[in-house]
């Protein structure tokens, strides 16, 4: 009899086959050094200007006959040297053409895998890989693989990440997916007219340079100032509709797969058991509609958006396979703080709200723009109440809920006595919540 561990030992020392990314990434590394000369230029314009008048049109061609080939040799030799493996237990990524690098990134640790296509990627018909990792704040990436590659390899990860062995995991391929709904470019393009932000930025955009001029007389200043925020005005209106466009959420055995983007094509999944947090926004132009946007804290994973818009019960019914068990609690169900409250608050306090289910602890802010949190028992990592002076006065407090994904859900002004109940009431839920919970596994 073999025993334990002895084969994981065996595989460990299988031949490893170590694989290239597609020949067409040399073309994008090699902007590297071009790219460092743009920066050098925008950052000091005058001596740039100053130097570039001194070149004459030999010197000019030299040096581009140098600089072109030299960016060239860049990009080849970074491919050359940049392998990536997958083993039994790891996908391993070596990169570095001075300075290597070697990341072992163990295959149990991925929480969500992402498949992305820049409008260029597209038209070559490539992708990039991203994956989220538990334990590191940045993303690691493939960039770039055959498109039908970085699908094949994605498949490959999550299921050897669900525990599936390495000898079916290619057979297996990915999971099929059942679309739950898609967001009309009609209805995205009015909830970003019906949103706050965009006509802020648009009234600060016109305004404030409009000001300056009538101030200084100084275009410079009044370009320097108008394109930021113009840049920020299109950013929080067609920006937005341009990477939320034809949003679609499917469910899959590996988490939900959301697929998004007009010209830059997104597939990200939200990974089974790694949510910490839903945010339902509402914002006030929207009540009319029943409108929401709901978003995410996903622990170990940069996704935090749901939907961008939906009718609240669809986004509900949403919810409902993210948190499975959990169902939004009614408006009704929240109380309020006493009105007290004022004097701490005033009018804000209106905003304020909290709920206690058998299933999650769900506290609301926002008095125009409304965001009712939902933290499921079993992810509450800790419980905490302040009480400043003034509050203390007048016989308030506040309870804070830490998540898993480093967040904090607080419920704002509640009486002292019922502030002291739900701090130690919270502590037995969250541990009979946790003893109680589903395993966070891919393809469960």
């Amino acid at each position: 009899m073999t025993a334990p561990g002895v084969d994981d030992a065996v595989r460990d020392q299988r031949p490893v086959t170590e694989h290239r990314l597609h020949p067409i990434t040399p073309l994008r590394r090699a902007w590297a050094p071009v790219a460092v000369l743009i920066g050098w230029a925008v950052h000091d314009p005058d001596q740039a200007q100053r130097q570039l008048t001194r070149l004459t049109t030999t010197t000019l061609l030299l040096a581009l006959a140098v600089i072109l080939p030299a960016a060239a040799l860049y990009g080849f030799l970074t491919w050359w040297f940049t392998h990536f493996a997958v083993t039994d237990t790891e996908l391993r990524i070596r990169t570095g053409l001075v300075f290597r690098r070697s990341a072992h990134i163990r295959l149990e640790r991925i929480q969500a895998i992402d498949v992305t296509q820049p409008l260029l990627a597209r038209v070559a018909g490539v992708a990039k890989l991203k994956l989220d990792v538990i334990g590191t704040d940045k993303k690691d990436e493939l960039a770039f693989l055959g498109a039908e590659e970085a699908r094949t390899l994605r498949a490959e990860l999550l299921a050897r990440a669900a525990g599936f062995a390495p000898e079916t995991a290619h057979e297996i391929g990915e999971a099929p997916s059942h679309q739950l709904l898609q967001v009309p470019p009609r209805v995205l393009a009015v909830s970003l007219v019906l949103t706050g932000a965009t006509w802020g930025s648009l009234a600060a955009a016109v305004v404030v340079p409009t000001i300056l001029w009538l101030t200084t007389q100084s275009a410079w200043t009044v370009l320097a100032t108008a394109i930021p925020l113009v840049g920020a005005a299109g950013a929080s209106s067609v920006g937005r509709f341009v990477t939320e466009y034809e949003w679609t959420v499917g469910e899959s055995q590996d988490g939900l797969r959301i697929d998004h983007g007009l010209l830059d094509r997104a597939h990200e999944t939200v990974p089974p058991g790694r949510v910490q947090t839903v945010r339902i926004v509402e914002p006030l132009l929207w009540r009319r509609r029943g409108w929401v946007r709901v978003e995410l804290d996903v622990a170990g994973s940069s996704n935090s958006l749901l939907l961008p818009v939906a009718p609240r019960e669809v986004a509900e019914s949403v919810i409902a396979r993210v948190l499975p068990g959990v169902t939004v609690p009614p408006l009704a169900s929240l109380s309020r703080p006493p009105r007290r409250a004022a004097w701490c608050v005033p009018l804000w306090w209106r905003g304020y709200a909290l709920t206690i289910t058998d299933a999650v602890f769900a506290a609301r802010t926002g008095l125009f723009r409304r965001s009712l949190a939902l933290v499921p028992h079993a992810k509450v990592q800790s419980v905490r109440l302040t009480q400043g002076p003034w509050e203390r006065r007048w016989g308030l407090a506040d309870v804070h809920v830490d998540t898993g994904a480093n967040k904090t859900v607080t419920a704002r002004l509640r009486p002292a006595e019922e502030a002291s109940n739900l701090l130690h009431g919270q502590a037995d839920r969250s541990r009979t919540g946790r003893r109680d919970a589903r395993p966070d596994r891919w393809m469960a």
